[in-house]
């Protein structure tokens, strides 16, 4: 007889259809519940979210994938890993003392949070020197119990696995990676973990996700060791309770030795790793007393599935894994939750999207065919939403797809060398010695999102929405120069997000209404949807950068995103190359740029902070990928005259193993966040010999803490040490659209001051 398969899911969306669980958070930040009040409607949140799965026909429904900011801190709160700074705890934390890991407090700087995978999801980096390990609270049992009790679900409870957990995070301020350190802080968690289990067992729960995604980045038989250790050790304190080991983004190296591990489910990503997780189990096979966890629906994008080729595939998988689930091919977070609210998206549009909700009911119309059952209308309707969206208008632009082919014809290059052109943009620019500026956007205050609101619902002419745009550009202009800034920003009150915006204005893209994504903490984005044939088709940022320069005689930056920030930080289209979609946005905005400098924009500024965040997780591939990136960043920037001083942004990164790629881009100047990570990456720059100019983030933008003048005075004598001061630029690590108005200008005269201490101090030497 044929084994059953069985549908199953890897994690939900936190943040709620209407963004609810963002609201929740920042009510509680600002005092308007309490603890009690939080907690009580979190509970409700979570229900709401594992009901809609059970209804949705679901078989295995994940618990505890839930968070009150995010699942890492989640860990390191539950097993006593807090920062000393914090202090060491022997009982579960209040609200207070969690957030104050996750943002900092009036005494203590946040722990450090960077991105997860290569994706746009931040987690917060766990800290192991002086921790004293010990469990807090078993919060996996507590959220199971919940929904037994509440729904009467046995649920599956998601656990970041412990070598991940140990490879995620910092000891001496590195991340761990020698074997002696991470055999040393299993043998510190491992009891802890072992002891959570026990517990679960104990309770009745069937089957536990352990999370290992860090398995894709094994190369042999020996990097596998520490999760062999691991769940041996597991398997044996809980024998009853079963294990899914699940990896997600990529394949598995070391296959053969991973399918050998004491587990009895292995989940394994058929969507990313160019096909290499198939190629191996039809080499290999799979071990028959095992449970073939497919993920075989995309978690990370929004395309609906062609139902019938997956159901092709998961047949194919069944004859060489009979004991099979089909899955996600990694939590449904990193999508948004229902295409529902999507009324504004074209028929063919809308009939080709698949958010969370979606993609839940793909998976269990694809478990209900190989099961055997009738799933021939929807089959039948997910054919015509393909064929209606692949034959669109939107998807067919020959004068695009013209330019694309004679890419190869033409040169992207700047007209002159670095030294040679960085003397004409001192001559036109005058500027002093350790120049300061911000990265770009100002605070999006309250007022701002209301005016924005009022005007999208039609309550606000286009004249008066306007007016106020301009209003408050100017105003921040003149705050700026108070404060005595040498390079301005128009502040970017206009757009709602450094990537929506764009996707906005250019024709091929789609701004969805309701697609949200947590990012990280309660900040959601809504990543625009790629799902044409990228256009050029009005100025996008020309006028507020043109009205911004008029109001001062300090130059003003023009602001952009990058195309490869923009391809990482949208849903791209899956019907053609990524690279092919990212020439397209580089051919647009290189005729931006062109305009913002007949309009007398002097600096220019193409953000690229995703660009070492989208490398691929395992080294041999990212040689094609910087090489698209250092192609497409050209085509965007090298249309100016040598006068024109092209700056880019970064953040969240490691750069010593990219600074040729850095230097490749030929920006004139580069900002770069540092306050977070320490100055770490202060060294990448050491023996790198950089000749740009560059601006290292002096203070950290994701708290509202506000660092004094000489911490700030500090962290610029830290980059002077390897950064010639004829290179420096003195700026914050990112925008400061998050924060509020007091703390942007109290930070920003801080930073101006602490300028000025240096320089008196560099003039007097």
């Amino acid at each position: 007889m044929t084994n059953t398969v069985k549908s199953s899911n890897l994690g939900y969306p936190r943040l709620g259809e209407h963004r609810e669980w963002k609201k929740l958070l920042e009510s509680y930040w600002q005092g308007k519940i309490d603890e009690a009040q939080f907690n009580e409607t979190a509970k409700k949140l979570r229900l709401i979210n594992l009901k809609k799965q059970i209804e949705f026909g679901l078989d295995i429904v994940p618990v505890a994938d839930n968070s009150n900011y995010d699942h890492v801190l989640d860990t390191i709160a539950t097993f006593n890993l807090i920062p000393t700074r914090f202090g060491s705890y022997d009982r579960p934390l209040t609200l207070d003392e969690y957030f104050a890991v996750a943002r900092g407090n009036k005494d203590n700087v946040a722990a450090d949070m960077t991105k997860w995978f290569n994706i746009n999801y931040h987690y917060t980096v766990p800290e192991f020197d002086n921790t004293t390990p010990r469990l807090l609270e078993n919060r996996w049992l507590k959220y199971w119990q919940e929904a037994k009790d509440e729904l009467d679900i046995n649920g599956k409870p998601v656990i970041v696995g412990p070598v991940t957990l140990i490879k995620l995070g910092k000891l001496r301020g590195e991340y761990v990676s020698a074997s002696s350190d991470i055999n040393q802080l299993l043998e510190q968690i491992l009891p802890l973990y072992g002891q959570v289990f026990k517990e679960l067992q104990a309770a009745g729960v069937t089957w536990v996700q352990l999370d290992e995604p860090t398995l894709v980045k094994a190369v042999d038989e020996a990097d596998v060791e520490p999760y062999r250790r691991a769940t041996e050790y597991l398997n044996e304190v809980a024998p009853q309770l079963n294990i899914e080991l699940q990896t997600y983004f990529d394949s598995i190296d070391p296959y053969q030795a991973v399918t050998k591990l004491p587990v009895q489910a292995i989940g394994l990503d058929f969507v990313h790793g160019n096909g290499e997780n198939f190629d191996n189990i039809r080499k290999f096979g799979f071990p028959e007393d095992k449970i073939l966890a497919a993920g075989i629906i995309d978690g990370h994008n929004v395309w609906t599935a062609n139902l019938q080729e997956k159901a092709n595939f998961a047949e194919e998988l069944r004859t060489l894994a009979p004991k099979l689930w089909l899955q996600p091919s990694n939590t449904l977070l990193h999508v948004p939750i229902t295409k529902k609210y999507e009324t504004k998206a074209s028929p063919e549009l809308f009939g080709g999207l698949a958010f969370a909700d979606e993609k839940v009911q793909e998976l269990v119309a694809l478990t209900k065919k190989l099961n055997g059952d009738d799933v021939k209308s929807i089959f039948e309707q997910n054919t015509a939403a393909l064929e209606a969206l692949n034959s669109s208008q939107a998807r067919n632009n020959k004068v695009v797809q013209e330019a694309i082919q004679h890419l190869s014809q033409e040169r992207f290059e700047r007209d002159s060398k670095y030294a040679e052109r960085s003397k004409k943009q001192q001559a036109s620019l005058h500027l002093p010695l350790l120049p300061t500026t911000t990265i770009g956007s100002f605070p999006q205050s309250a007022d701002v999102r209301a005016k924005r609101a009022a005007w999208r619902k039609g309550e606000l002419s286009e004249e008066q929405y306007n007016d106020f745009i301009e209003a408050e550009t100017k105003r921040w202009i003149q705050l700026q120069e108070d404060i005595g800034l040498d390079v301005l920003v128009h502040g970017e009150f206009e757009r709602t997000d450094m990537v929506e915006y764009f996707g906005q204005k250019l024709a091929g893209f789609f701004a969805t209404q309701n697609g949200w994504v947590q990012s990280y903490g309660s900040r959601g984005v809504r990543p625009p949807v790629i799902f044409g044939d990228v256009d050029y088709t009005e100025p996008i940022t020309v006028k507020e950068s043109a009205f911004a320069q008029a109001q001062t005689n300090k130059p003003v930056k023009g602001m952009l995103t990058a195309p490869l920030t923009i391809i990482n930080w949208s849903f791209v289209r899956d019907d053609i190359p990524r690279a092919t979609v990212q020439n397209q946005i580089a051919l647009s905005l290189r005729q931006e740029v062109i305009n913002l400098e007949k309009a007398g924009i002097k600096i220019i500024q193409v953000d690229e902070p995703a660009l070492r965040e989208g490398l691929p997780l395992k080294q041999r591939n990212w040689q094609d990928y910087l090489d698209e990136a250092i192609y497409s960043f050209k085509i965007t920037t090298t249309g100016v005259r040598d006068e024109t001083q092209i700056h880019t942004h970064m953040c969240y990164s490691d750069f010593e193993d990219i600074i040729s790629t850095i230097s490749g881009l030929d920006a004139d100047v580069i900002s770069i966040e540092t306050s977070r990570s320490h100055g770490e990456i202060i060294s990448a720059f050491e023996d790198a010999h950089y000749d740009k100019q560059i601006g290292l983030g002096v203070y950290d933008i994701h708290s509202p803490r506000i660092p004094s003048v000489a911490e700030i005075a500090d962290n610029i004598r830290r980059g002077l040490k390897v950064i010639d001061h004829n290179q420096f630029w003195v700026n914050p690590d990112c925008g400061l659209k998050t924060r509020n108005e007091k703390e942007t200008l109290e930070a920003l005269q801080n930073l101006e001051d602490a300028r000025d201490l240096v320089f008196s101090e560099i003039s007097s030497n």
